[in-house]
């Protein structure tokens, strides 16, 4: 393994309960690394920022279910940075107490995200969605009720952990059910310029003149670089100002990167890179 940040680090914090999907991806993404549990993502990139942990790793969106965390907002003021992607196959399982059955359940918890990534069965079952604050809590909540008429939507691992029968297997609305983790850390850590797959992150304000976006785009096409995700936000509460965040395919030594990158920096107010990192595997099995 190659000498990098996420090669050293000794501990990762992740968002929710042991089992989590966030303690999957952890364990997936840097298994040699201690996760340490978060109530909530901005707890875990304060473990970052105060240096309890070497690195975070966050869901930022899910191919179902869209956006997860607002990261767009923590990253640029947190101090952080992107040294890596992972991205994880979501299994969801509808947990039930032991002796339960599918015919029990009434109510059902989970995360918000997860809730929406499985509305076929909560329509099929006539259940009550109830959302909580992470996919495990869910299941160690219907743990402690002990009801049969309350189950949870987590991971296989949650279920094991808290003791819960698994009700009805990949519960999930598609097969192709995927999220996207940012692994961040303290320091910059740019991936090689070495030719394998990249992907750079940066988040910029347009000047304020017409068609700004539109020819700050306008060096990305003409240079032939992908830009895979491009969102807008609002800043400070106000309508005026726009901060976008972007992924691009490439490294910024790339010849025509760098030229697209030196064109968006002429129509932008402000231009921060997050983060120059691997692209990860599992990008070419999503839909």
């Amino acid at each position: 393994m190659a000498d990098t940040l996420i090669s050293r680090a000794k501990k990762i914090a992740f968002q929710g309960e042991p089992g989590a999907f966030g303690n999957q991806a952890a364990r997936e993404a840097v298994p040699h690394a201690q996760a340490i549990p978060k109530p909530t993502f901005e707890d875990a990139v304060e473990a970052v920022r105060s240096g309890e942990t070497d690195l975070a790793i966050i869901p930022i969106e899910n191919s179902l279910h869209g956006r997860i965390a607002d990261i767009h907002h923590m990253l640029p003021d947190a101090g952080l940075y992107i040294v890596g992607e992972h991205f994880l196959p979501i299994h969801l399982q509808l947990l039930g107490i032991k002796g339960a059955s599918l015919a029990d359940v009434k109510q059902l918890y989970s995360q918000g995200p997860a809730l929406g990534q499985c509305r076929k069965i909560i329509r099929e079952l006539k259940l009550t969605p109830h959302e909580w604050y992470d996919t495990a809590g869910s299941a160690k909540h219907v743990a402690e009720l002990n009801d049969n008429a309350s189950a949870a939507v987590a991971s296989a691992l949650a279920g094991e952990m808290y003791g819960l029968d698994v009700l009805r297997a990949n519960v999930e609305d598609e097969a192709h059910n995927m999220t996207r983790f940012l692994i961040m850390a303290h320091e910059p850590d740019d991936a090689p310029h070495d030719g394998r797959p990249v992907i750079t992150t940066f988040v910029f304000r347009v000047r304020n003149v017409p068609a700004a976006l539109y020819k700050a785009m306008g060096g990305f096409a003409t240079n032939g670089v992908n830009m895979t995700k491009l969102e807008s936000y609002q800043l400070g509460g106000s309508f005026n100002a726009t901060q976008f965040y972007a992924d691009i395919e490439g490294h910024p030594e790339d010849r025509n990167v760098r030229l697209a990158l030196e064109e968006l920096q002429f129509f932008s107010s402000k231009m921060t890179v997050l983060g120059v990192y691997p692209a990860h595997h599992r990008r070419k099995e999503l839909p």
